[in-house]
């Protein structure tokens, strides 16, 4: 459908017609006339004394102006309503920054990187590949805070995981509290769409919740829990008197995650090395998307240039007529004898 933008700009229409019905009785005018500079006084219709133009000229002048006024009404065609769907879910991930991720037992071409590098390195690719999906991140320690509430905006989320460091949230694992701030953050959203997805290299140390009492907390708000305990089981480890093989996943609690996970309807995964987080993710990525209510929108298509571009396109050809019937009107006659009258 067509609409106007400024309607009560339509008004202006009627002004050459005002300025027309004010004139004295004794002039007799057929344009609409504006009192404006001499640098105008020689277009079509523009006059200072309020000279008298032919009437097919008028109308055209009348017409040049009522299709200026409508251009600056600013006409537009409004198309159909257009749904914009958005497959995907809220999703908050909750990463471990406490030291023990700074264990370098990771391995990228050769070279070590501790956990909390691996994460990052994995958790990019996956952000990214989350399109439709709004995405938050809680980072915990002794005690979890938000870095990032959920957003559509993945590279500001991407950026905000870059910029998380080891130890910032204390030096103790309180995954309780992590897992019950992130069912804080979800539970006023549509019940399908609650996922957490929480990392950590330990056991819970700290906090105000017990992990059992989170977890039953998320399962009655409908949170789901994929949980991901991440480090080697083996490595070797030089020391003063040689170099020995440890088990740097010792403090892992594997139990208490597979619970929170099955108790919830998520899944528990084990990341001992770098291909297998990436793996972890990839399979979290391809959690069956749910369908949500996207924006709608209509399609705008601004029309003013048309109605604009015939008035300037009149004014301009009544310009030309007008100049070259002056030209002609002054151009000399010349007599059969060769000499020129007027």
């Amino acid at each position: 459908m067509l609409s106007l933008t400024y309607p009560w700009a339509l008004l202006l229409i009627l002004v050459p017609l005002l300025l027309q019905w004010k004139k004295p009785a004794t002039h007799t005018v057929d344009a609409p006339v504006f009192p404006v500079g001499h640098w105008l006084s020689e277009l079509p219709g523009v006059t200072r004394q309020g000279n008298g133009v032919p009437r097919w000229q008028t109308l055209v002048l009348f017409l040049a102006w009522a299709l200026l006024v409508l251009a600056l009404a600013r006409p537009q065609h409004v198309g159909e309503q257009v749904q914009m769907p958005v497959s995907g879910r809220d999703l908050m991930l909750v990463v471990d920054i406490s030291p023990s991720m700074e264990e370098q037992d990771m391995i990228i071409q050769g070279r070590s990187i501790n956990r909390l590098q691996a994460v990052k390195r994995v958790l990019n690719d996956f952000i990214a590949r989350r399109e439709g999906d709004r995405l938050g991140l809680i980072l915990f320690g002794t005690e979890p805070y938000v870095q990032a509430p959920l957003t559509f905006d993945l590279e500001t989320l991407e950026t905000l995981l870059q910029e998380s460091g080891i130890g910032m949230a204390g030096r103790a694992t309180a995954i309780g509290d992590a897992v019950g701030l992130a069912t804080k953050r979800l539970r006023e959203r549509p019940q399908q769409q609650r996922v957490v997805v929480l990392l950590t290299d330990g056991a819970n140390t700290a906090g105000q919740i017990t992990p059992d009492k989170a977890t039953e907390i998320a399962a009655a708000a409908g949170v789901r829990l994929y949980t991901i305990g991440i480090g080697a089981e083996s490595m070797i480890r030089r020391g003063l008197l040689g170099s020995r093989r440890v088990n740097p996943s010792r403090d892992l609690d594997e139990d208490l995650l597979t619970r929170m996970a099955q108790q919830t309807g998520g899944e528990y995964f084990r990341a001992r090395s770098l291909p297998e987080l990436e793996l972890i993710y990839e399979t979290i990525n391809q959690l069956e998307p749910i369908e949500l209510d996207g924006k709608t929108y209509r399609p705008v298509t601004d029309l003013f240039f048309w109605p604009a571009g015939m008035a300037v396109v009149l004014w301009f050809g009544l310009f030309m007529f007008r100049r070259i019937t002056s030209w002609r009107g002054r151009a000399p006659q010349v007599s059969e004898g060769g000499v020129p009258h007027g």
